[in-house]
Formats: C-alpha cells, sequence, structure tokens
C-alpha cells in the first residue's frame, strides 16, 4: 500500500496529528528530569498502542507507519538535483532527511548523508514497522511509530532534552535493535558477493557510532556500494566525529541511486519473506483444521 498510494497528506496523516499532541503533552510536562521524560514517553506508547488497537487491521497499520516510498523519492530528488549541478538546492531539501547542517558540504558531503538516511530510515520506516507488527499486530506497529516519532522530537542530546528525552530515545534504541540487524541480514542476502565486506563493517566500524542500530545499517549500505560514509558533520554549532563507515572512496551523486535500488529491494523482500510466511501459516492451518 505504500509503495503505491504513499503516505496520507499531512493534514489527515495520522502520525503528523500524533506530533501535535505530543507538542501539547510535551508543554504540559516538560522539566529538566528523566521522570518528566518517562511520563511523556509513556503516555506516546499508549496513545499508539490504542490507536491500533482501535484500528484492528495490522496491513492498514503497517500502511500508515510505513514511509519507504517517500524516503526514497526524496533521496531520488536530491541525487538529481546534485546531477544537475544545483548544489544549493540540494543543500536547502537535505534537511527534510537529516538534521546535520548542509551549509557546507559539497557534492560528496550531501550524497554521503543522504545514502547514510536512506540506510538509517530504511530501518525505521520500513523494517521496524513490519517486525513488530509481526510482533504483536496493528497495536505493536502503531507504539512503534509512536515510539520513533518522539525520539525524533525530544530524543536530541542537547541541552533542552538531554535528560527529558532521555527515555525516548533509549525506547527507540530498544526498539530498533533487532529491525537495524534484520536489515543488514536482507542487505547482506541481496548482496552475496559483498557478503563479508558487509559483515566486517558491520562488526568492525558500527560499534564506533553514537547509535547503537544506525551504525549497524549504514556500515551495511556502505559496505554493500562500496564507498566509505561516516566522518565529522556538524549540528547547528555543535561538532561530531563520526566514524568512518566501510572502505573505499567517498560517494558521489550516482551512488544514492546505488543505495536508493538497494532499500527498494530489501523492502520488496521483506514483503515477499512476509507473505511467504503467512502462506505456510495459512497452509498449516488448513491441514489442521482438516485433522
Amino acid at each position: 500500500m505504500d509503495r503505491v498510494a504513499g503516505e496520507p497528506p499531512g493534514p489527515v496523516h495520522p502520525v503528523a496529528a500524533f506530533g501535535k499532541l505530543m507538542t501539547r503533552v510535551e508543554r504540559l510536562l516538560w522539566a529538566d528530569r528523566r521522570s518528566h521524560g518517562l511520563i511523556y514517553a509513556t503516555i506516546g506508547v499508549a496513545i499508539g498502542a490504542a490507536a491500533g488497537a482501535l484500528q484492528r487491521s495490522t496491513s492498514s497499520a503497517v500502511a500508515l507507519t510505513a514511509a519507504g516510498r517517500e524516503l526514497r523519492l526524496v533521496a531520488m530528488g536530491i541525487a538529481g538535483l546534485l546531477e544537475a549541478g544545483d548544489i544549493d538546492a540540494a543543500r536547502a531539501e537535505l534537511p527534510r532527511l537529516v538534521g546535520r547542517d548542509p551549509s557546507e558540504l559539497d557534492e560528496s558531503g550531501v550524497a554521503a548523508a543522504v545514502i547514510e538516511s536512506v540506510a538509517e530510515n530504511s530501518v525505521d520506516a520500513v523494517v521496524a514497522p513490519v517486525f513488530w507488527a509481526i510482533v504483536a499486530g496493528a497495536p505493536s506497529a502503531m507504539a512503534y511509530r509512536a515510539v520513533n516519532t518522539m525520539d525524533a522530537m525530544v530524543g536530541r542530546r542537547d541541552e533542552r532534552y538531554l535528560n527529558f528525552g532521555w527515555a525516548a530515545a533509549r525506547l527507540d534504541d530498544i526498539a530498533n535493535y533487532v529491525p537495524a540487524r534484520l536489515f543488514a541480514a536482507l542487505v547482506t542476502v541481496l548482496r552475496p558477493r559483498q557478503a563479508h565486506a558487509i559483515w566486517t563493517a558491520t562488526r568492525r566500524d558500527a560499534a564506533a557510532h553514537p547509535s547503537p542500530n544506525a551504525g549497524v545499517a549504514e556500515a551495511a549500505v556502505a559496505a554493500a556500494v562500496g564507498r566509505e560514509l561516516g566522518g565529522p558533520l556538524r549540528y547547528g554549532t555543535r561538532q561530531e566525529h563520526r566514524p568512518r563507515l566501510g572502505e573505499g572512496p567517498r560517494p558521489a551523486a550516482s551512488d544514492i541511486e546505488t543505495a536508493v535500488r538497494l532499500a527498494s529491494q530489501a523492502e520488496l523482500l521483506l514483503a515477499a519473506v512476509a507473505a511467504a510466511t503467512w502462506l505456510v501459516a495459512r497452509r498449516r492451518r488448513a491441514l489442521t483444521d482438516r485433522s
């Protein structure tokens, strides 16, 4: 459903509505304390799970919580701007995918940021919603999206959210732990010739990344496309020294399409595995009923 129709318009998107609601909750609860952030996160998870329970349809819940199509469209749009030589427009579009400061990034820096976002958000926006839907249906999928949205809103490590956003950030780390490694496994299956390089990069480089999950996804994609990702970046006035991920030359604009194609194939493979699992389970139930 997401691949064909994409996300609902912003004014009626349930995730956008949830974000507005949690902004109001934040205004009521904010204090520079982890306990207040824990209450905030608990409320958000409860709202997400309740919305999924009311919705009942697991397939619809995944369609609403997945955003792989939009991720790939934005990434390819930036790739087109880079290939047309419009670096300023590409920088202007980059904040739709990442939070880093794009003002001083050259073509390779923008390309690296896009590829890293495609890798990380393929976990957040594709693999994780499906994984949690399989675990416990629509309530689980919607609760996951609530956690991921709260992390984007308050999980930043700045002065305001260092304590208040701690619970949301830790919940997001826990929720994405298995999906990130499942994504790396999908990438390995899709690129068997690079399997050793993918394994090496995820084992050697991912642990140095500040995120226990983004590093795994980004290292896997870096090795699969044969490019080096990571390195220093800036969030406003704050400089971060991220680890180098993978081996090879720094990425160019043309490498974005390679990464996007890989992410799309991973989504299709995941859908195929889910469908095959459902068919096997249905067959077993039919045999049991006959018995």
